[in-house]
């Protein structure tokens, strides 16, 4: 009972210390160092400081930006190569396992329950995969970028049949094109069957057409409303209610192979018999009849308007630099978008390179996601995870699951948005458990520290970590390169020894980027 009071007090502690941040010593590392590694990867890893040292900050940077020129990490190639459902192609999982029917065109129970099981296999290598490259892979921005990417065009995995879909669709619409020109990844998250069950196109119907007819009998306005609202022109973008519906009318037929309609190699069908095939306004600008074309027309406008650039900028600038970035930071990447056809590895660069990505009062001043918290805290500590479904769990009771946001505009990146008493007491109990070099399987225990941490021990699976040792603190404090105030540094240094890993990893400076 004394050791769990102690524990609380020890909570209260780190989560008072945390809601007011103090400013950081001076360090004997260039601070632009560590401002850059924890904005383009999840976390500093053991030699990630001595590595830009040696190269520099602008070599970096020009690195990152080009991933395919960074050999992965043998580590991580390894671990993928045994997850067998990350090879299944689009259309294997639509045609094999999810939307087509049984014998005879009726599922059996049987059929039903080894799709399900199917299912969960597939979304839990998926899961595995993205928690795995973004603790290991070398090509950190890679990684930062397709958690940005699937947040912005973010797809449910518990929507029906979207848990066999939403590794493929990261796969092949955002890690594809995360880096590359904003249209395709435009026209690759709206082709996908993913996106296209997530927000309901595969239905939408012309009303009048020959394909009118059972789930397929009328106008769907979901993903138009989402294309333009969250994916493209933003909520004040300047569009209509009338333009909601030319678009719906405009991406009718767009939809999945199934049964004899065979699509492409990524699940996507257009089927011409449910489109509507009048001439459209949309935007101001008049689309003639041309079946699946138009929606490729209706993706120029939307990927080449200045308020998409506008509203792509502002979340980038949000994301790299501040919860409010400035006015003048969003018009200069919104003008690099525009110049370069929505290059986004351009309005990278112009951000990579601005006064205020650089301004020394935004360094430390993001608060991390759940999902960046416990990423950077496994890098920062170097040990090796043998098995990532705890993670998940605990991502989970953080409230931030991997592919488990409910609505479409994805989780949030602000610190209004995770900064609370209960998530920084989860938190800190993540670390302790961390700092003593182990993670539990029973992650609702991991981190509900009601629960007696000596109960929790005795009837729960550990998963240790290769070196099974405690972590040592001062090589911790060394990996981070040392960017502890006094006032951490104090409270650190006058707890015990075997606190003091935990006490890092829950510190202000660690818990912000």
């Amino acid at each position: 009972m004394q050791q769990k009071s102690k524990y609380g007090i020890f909570s209260i502690i780190i989560i008072l210390i945390t809601i007011f941040p103090t400013h950081a010593a001076d360090s004997s590392v260039n601070p632009k160092i560590l401002h850059v590694l924890n904005r383009l990867s999840f976390g500093i890893s053991p030699g990630d400081i001595q590595k830009v040292q040696a190269m520099g900050v602008d070599n970096y940077i020009k690195q990152q930006l080009t991933p395919n020129t960074i050999s992965e990490s043998s580590k991580l190639t390894q671990k993928l190569s045994q997850l067998e459902s990350l090879k299944f192609s689009t259309e294997k999982l639509v045609q094999e396992y999810g939307l087509t029917r049984g014998r005879n065109g009726k599922k059996t129970e049987e059929d039903i329950k080894n799709q399900q099981k199917t299912a969960n296999k597939v979304l839990e290598e998926a899961t595995e995969a993205r928690l795995l490259r973004a603790i290991y892979s070398h090509r950190q921005l890679e990684e930062v970028m397709v958690d940005f990417w699937y947040n912005h065009f973010n797809v449910f995995s518990n929507k029906g049949r979207t848990k066999l879909l939403v590794g493929a669709y990261e796969r092949d619409a955002i890690r594809a094109h995360a880096l590359g020109n904003f249209r395709d990844l435009l026209e690759a998250t709206a082709r996908h069957p993913g996106m296209l069950f997530y927000l309901d196109n595969w239905q939408n119907t012309a009303p009048s057409s020959p394909g009118a007819r059972g789930r397929f009998k009328g106008l769907n306005e979901n993903y138009a409303r989402e294309l333009m609202e969250l994916h493209t022109l933003g909520v004040d973008g300047g569009y209509t209610q009338q333009d909601i519906i030319s678009l719906a009318k405009i991406f009718t037929g767009w939809g999945i192979a199934r049964g004899s309609k065979q699509g492409d190699n990524s699940g996507f069908y257009f089927d011409s018999d449910r489109h509507d095939f009048s001439d459209k306004v949309f935007l101001g600008k008049k689309i003639k009849s041309s079946g699946e074309t138009e929606a490729e027309e209706a993706l120029d406008i939307l990927s080449k308007s200045p308020a998409t650039a506008k509203h792509i900028s502002y979340k980038l600038a949000q994301y790299f630099v501040n919860d409010n970035p400035s006015p003048e930071l969003v018009k200069r990447l919104q003008k690099s978008f525009l110049q370069s056809n929505g290059n986004i590895r351009n309005v990278l660069e112009t951000l990579f390179q601005s006064p205020e990505f650089f301004d020394s009062k935004n360094y430390n001043q993001k608060f991390k996601t759940p999902y960046q918290y416990i990423i950077s805290s496994l890098r920062s500590t170097g040990i090796e995870i043998t098995e990532t479904k705890p993670l998940a769990g605990i991502l989970q009771q953080l409230g931030m699951p991997i592919y488990g946001c409910q609505t479409p505009d994805g989780y949030k990146n602000i610190q209004a948005a995770w900064l609370n008493p209960d998530g920084m007491t989860r938190r800190l109990s993540f670390a302790t458990a961390l700092a003593n070099g182990r993670i539990i399987k029973n992650s609702n225990n991991l981190i509900n520290p009601s629960k007696d941490t000596q109960t929790n021990n005795q009837n729960s699976s550990l998963i240790k970590p290769e070196t099974n040792r405690l972590i040592d603190y001062q090589e911790l404090i060394t990996n981070l390169g040392n960017p502890f105030s006094p006032k951490t540094q104090q409270a650190i240094n006058s707890s015990p020894p075997k606190m003091r890993p935990a006490l890092i990893l829950g510190s202000p400076e660690f818990m912000y980027k």
